[in-house]
């Protein structure tokens, strides 16, 4: 699926998915996985060497969802691309569910790391990309961090990591989106300049509209290209994207929507899936 207006299409029904499940969870965080589902669409339907029938293949590419409680924008892409049965988005939390409130690597299959932790799946990122040199096995790492994660100390130490051991196969995104469970991260801890600072531990970065995925696309062809150095893509997002009235509210960072308001949701998702025909 490389169709520009495919992915819109694709996106636009896992966003569904994700409201959907969530409501029926009662719980969840619907802001932030509406925000990272565009970069994950771009990944797994256009972007990534994965085989879904051989999903432990050893020269698949990666993915890491370090801001784990966005848990349900992949599993949403998982079910949808049949890592297990799309019916199971219906049990997201619920007790014994393999669809915990983060993703467990153990019970799903498609996770390549157990996450929710932040600051952490940037340092799993560096050993699975260094791993790749060391077996001499080709393939690439990517990872998608929140910008509230930025304020772990974690995620700084695996970026001089990354950069030390030139792991120009790791492409990392941050899903700025300037919100977290308090507030605007610019208030709650500044993270700014995102560029600036992983410029200057040697990353090669991107700046990107993060809901554009010809920018996405572009981006991540630009990250395969630089020789030496990891790529940061900072993309520029909006949280709860889609659904107008959870679009930059910091109150639906992880509180579920109403069956009312999960019933207006759809109806604005339908709408754009009818201007996508």
């Amino acid at each position: 699926m490389s169709n520009i207006k495919s992915l819109e299409k694709k996106a636009t029904e896992l966003r569904k998915d994700i409201v959907t499940m969530i409501c029926k969870s009662k719980s969840g965080h619907p802001g932030g996985s509406l925000s990272v589902i565009d970069i994950l669409t771009a990944l797994y339907y256009d972007v990534m060497n994965i085989d879904v029938a051989n999903p432990k293949k050893e020269d698949r590419d990666r993915f890491v969802l370090s801001k784990g409680h966005a848990a349900p924008a992949l599993y949403a892409v998982l079910a949808d691309k049949g890592y297990f049965d799309k019916g199971l988005l219906e049990t997201l939390r619920q007790y014994g569910s393999i669809l915990q409130g983060h993703p467990d690597m153990k019970k799903v299959s498609g996770v390549e790391i157990s996450t929710g932790s932040l600051g952490q799946g940037l340092s799993v990122a560096n050993g699975m990309a260094l791993a790749s040199r060391l077996q001499n096995i080709p393939y690439r790492v990517y990872v998608a961090m929140g910008d509230g994660e930025l304020q772990e100390g974690q995620v700084w130490e695996a970026a001089m990591t990354s950069a030390q051991y030139k792991l120009d196969n790791l492409t990392a995104f941050v899903d700025y989106n300037n919100l977290q469970i308090d507030g605007n991260v610019s208030d709650i801890m500044n993270v700014a300049s995102v560029e600036g600072k992983f410029k200057a531990f040697g990353w090669n970065v991107l700046t990107i509209d993060g809901h554009n995925f010809q920018e996405i696309l572009d981006a991540v062809e630009k990250a395969k290209e630089c020789k030496g150095k990891p790529t940061m893509i900072v993309a520029n997002t909006v949280k709860g994207k889609g659904v107008d009235f959870m679009e930059n509210v910091c109150g639906f960072h992880g509180v579920a929507p109403t069956e009312d308001e999960t019933k207006k949701a759809i109806e604005q998702l339908e709408k754009v899936e009818e201007l996508l025909k």
